[in-house]
This record gives C-alpha cells, sequence and structure tokens, in this order.
C-alpha cells in the first residue's frame, strides 16, 4: 500500500510521526472517455471564453470569487496562498470523546495511519490509550488549503483518521418534506416479522458484491472481443399506490419461501456432523 502523505499527530507532549494511506481502493468505477467516432482518437476539453467564445490560453487563467451576479474578484497565486491556511501536516488532538458519540452523519472519508520509523511505539500507546478507554480522539488537520476536522479511532492493530464534516456543512432532516402520518398496530406487527425474517446478528461486508460493475465489465470484454453487445432497455416499474398491508403479507410470504428452506438446510447439516453423517456417506 502506498502512503498518500505524512503527518505529525501531536498528542500532549508527545509527536508521533505517522503516514497516511486511502482506505478504499481507487478505480473501481467503470469509466469511458469521450472519443471521436470518425478516427477513434480522444476528444479533448478545451477552455472557452463565456464573453467572447474564444479559446482562453492557459496562462491568462486565474481564479475569482463571484461576489455578486456575473461579478468576480480576481485572485493571483500569491494572494492564494496568502489565504489560504497553512499547511501544517499536523493532527493536533483538542479532546477525546466517548466512543459512538459521534454521529456517522458528520463521516466524509477514511484514511488509515502508518507509524513512521521511530514513532511505533507512541503510535502504539496512543492506540492501546483509545481501546482501554473506549474513547476517540478528535482533532483538527490543516492540509491543501483548509483546516479539517477529524476523529482518530482504533482499527484491528492500529489506528484509522476518518475526515468529519464541520456541523454548518450539514442539511437537517427536519428540512425534508414528509406528510405527518401513523403507522396502524397491525401493519407494525407484519414490518416487525418481516424484518425479523431477514434479520442477522453478524453482518458480513464481503458477501455483497457490486454486480452492476461486474455485468459492465463482462459486456466491455464481448464488445473488445468483436461481440454485438446491445440490449433492449429494461421497463422501468410503474409507481403506484399500493395497500401496505397486502404488500407487507405478500413480502412476508415470498420471504418464507426463499429463506426457511436454506435455514433448514443448515441446520440439518449440523446435525449430520455431529454423527458423522456426510452426503453420500451412506
Amino acid at each position: 500500500m502506498r502512503a498518500l502523505s505524512s503527518a505529525t499527530i501531536s498528542f500532549g507532549l508527545v509527536s508521533i510521526p505517522v503516514k497516511l494511506y486511502s482506505a478504499y481502493e481507487s478505480g473501481q468505477q467503470v469509466r469511458f472517455n469521450q472519443i471521436d467516432r470518425r478516427d477513434g482518437s480522444r476528444v479533448k476539453q478545451q477552455l472557452i471564453s463565456g464573453k467572447s467564445g474564444e479559446l482562453v490560453p492557459k496562462d491568462e487563467i486565474v481564479k475569482g470569487y463571484e461576489f455578486a451576479k456575473g461579478q468576480y474578484v480576481l485572485f493571483t497565486k500569491e494572494e492564494l496562498k496568502a489565504i489560504e491556511s497553512v499547511s501544517t501536516h499536523t493532527i493536533d488532538i483538542v479532546e477525546f470523546a466517548k466512543a459512538g458519540q459521534v454521529d456517522r452523519k458528520y463521516l466524509d472519508r477514511v484514511y488509515f495511519l502508518g507509524a513512521e520509523k521511530g514513532g511505533t511505539r507512541a503510535y502504539k500507546l496512543l492506540a492501546d490509550g483509545l481501546n482501554k478507554t473506549d474513547r476517540v480522539a478528535i482533532a483538527k488537520y490543516a492540509s491543501r488549503g483548509k483546516e479539517h476536522l477529524v476523529m482518530l479511532r482504533p482499527e484491528g492493530h492500529g489506528l484509522a483518521m476518518e475526515q468529519l464534516h464541520y456541523a454548518d456543512e450539514l442539511r437537517s432532516i427536519a428540512d425534508v418534506p414528509m406528510d405527518d402520518v401513523e403507522t396502524k398496530k397491525e401493519e407494525l406487527q407484519l414490518a416487525l416479522q418481516l424484518i425479523d425474517q431477514a434479520a442477522t446478528d453478524n453482518f458480513d461486508p464481503e458477501q455483497y458484491k457490486d454486480e452492476v460493475r461486474g455485468r459492465i465489465m463482462e459486456m466491455i470484454d464481448r464488445k473488445v472481443e468483436g461481440e454485438d453487445i446491445s440490449v433492449a432497455p429494461s421497463e422501468q416499474a410503474e409507481t403506484k399506490i399500493i395497500d401496505i398491508m397486502e404488500a407487507l403479507k405478500a413480502s412476508l410470504a415470498e420471504g418464507s419461501t426463499t429463506r426457511k428452506p436454506a435455514r433448514r438446510a443448515g441446520k440439518k447439516a449440523a446435525a449430520n456432523k455431529k454423527t458423522g453423517r456426510s452426503k453420500g456417506a451412506g
């Protein structure tokens, strides 16, 4: 795994040199380029003046802030550097909060932190301390012209850093338009049965794959081999008002025919294992 950058965790009078690693696999999205059909070459984008319609040379392009409709104040590179936050690359811990106290809606992105040479003992001390106290570290991290709010938490044998949104960046669910309705007791009971039918005590993310991406890559491979992959577009499901009770009952009936046999098979296999019997042992 290649490090994205280096930083230093400031923990009291202790400085812990670390490296930042992306927690996500990049390049998973299938990307298509724009191609000129006539000669098969890739089309390049050009920057055009919104006033004259002429091509703007790269050295004539500057950044500006729209302070009024259609009016911009322009900034030079030197001025932009002056107003940007200084990139200290220091993860400055300001408080330790209880684990689970930070709402998941604040999460922006996740990084893994690895200890730099000479900082392993202090790194491990912080990770063990957070584990023992069941707390997370809230810190500030200035990078790329912005000060980020971050949270450090234990992850396996090390630390993860979660970049957080600021409170004023979040919208409220209260702003989402919604009718005021009450659920009926019978509806809730059926809904609870449906939830219980598909309930699991152990979430396993490994069982979920991006099936759409898999189909796209399969069709691309066929196209590369010269096959015609034209398919008729699927019909969109009709949106209509349904009887919620009938829909819940139908969902329960469908679930009982697809999930319960699998559970019984699992119990039977476990019973065979205990008695020493297996398929084909008879």
